[in-house]
């Protein structure tokens, strides 16, 4: 694990490796605990990463971290080079109290009060591995629908899993998505790839989120999404609801989200 010592020497960790565990639990990355005689990462490496795969989500990660809003792993490093691309994080660990889905409730309300200038995101990113189109829009509707639909619908058309009526009705719904999706939202900002999976309980119970696909845009999607797989109690619901209500367009819009 060449790539190993490399992201270690980064972080100006020079001591001995004293454990390395298989983490299992994620479909993309190789990810793994590690223990040296100074500390404790987490650390995720994909031999094929795409482009910018790793910077990309250090850059998602630290927007929410500067956010200070809702916790995120330290990052210690990142690679991005084809056979070594890595990114070298905390190990965060702890356990679950009455009041760890209280607080994610609260802090992902904190996340979604933060706003930025515009829609969308300055560059490229990816949703899992599949890229996403970006771009500033001074409105999510054109946003959502020609970068986050149409792009994953071309990527679809593309691989041919989309075709015949199934693309005519996809293309319908993008013509008509401004009945139902709102024009004018605030440029909230958005973990983006909010499951059950990407939040952990760290130290004191405190939650963490990791693994974003950050945007600026309507958090009502973002609520969508951590309903579509579970993972989140009521709790939580009526944690963020009592701190930051979504309003009565959200029953309208949570499916086309989903």
């Amino acid at each position: 694990m060449k790539w190993l010592k490399k992201a270690l020497k980064q972080n100006n960790d020079l001591s001995s490796i004293q454990k390395v565990d298989r983490v299992y639990g994620g479909s993309i990355n190789d990810c793994y605990y590690v223990q040296t005689g100074l500390k404790e990462y987490f650390i995720k490496h994909h031999a094929t990463a795409p482009r910018d795969f790793f910077h990309t989500e250090k850059v998602g990660l630290s927007y929410i971290r500067q956010s200070e809003t809702i916790a995120v792993p330290e990052i210690y490093g990142y690679s991005d080079e084809p056979g070594e691309a890595y990114l070298l994080l905390e190990w965060i660990a702890g356990q679950t109290s009455e009041n760890t889905e209280v607080l994610l409730g609260e802090h992902l309300a904190e996340l979604h009060q933060t706003t930025g200038d515009a829609h969308g995101f300055p560059t490229n990113t990816y949703i899992g591995l599949l890229p996403q189109r970006n771009g500033l829009y001074d409105r999510w509707l054109p946003y959502y629908r020609d970068q986050k639909l149409a792009g994953q619908i071309d990527i679809g058309i593309e691989k041919g899993v989309i075709y015949g009526e199934r693309q005519k009705r996809l293309e319908k719904l993008l013509d008509n998505l401004s009945k139902w999706i709102p024009a004018d939202v605030e440029p909230a900002y958005v973990h983006g790839d909010l499951w059950g999976g990407n939040w952990l309980t760290g130290p004191k119970g405190i939650p963490y989120v990791v693994d974003p696909s950050f945007f600026f845009g309507d958090r009502q999607m973002e609520l969508a999404f951590t309903e579509l797989f579970g993972g989140f109690s009521r709790k939580f619901y009526e944690t963020y609801e009592a701190s930051y209500p979504l309003g009565r367009t959200y029953k309208d819009v949570k499916l086309l989200y989903q």
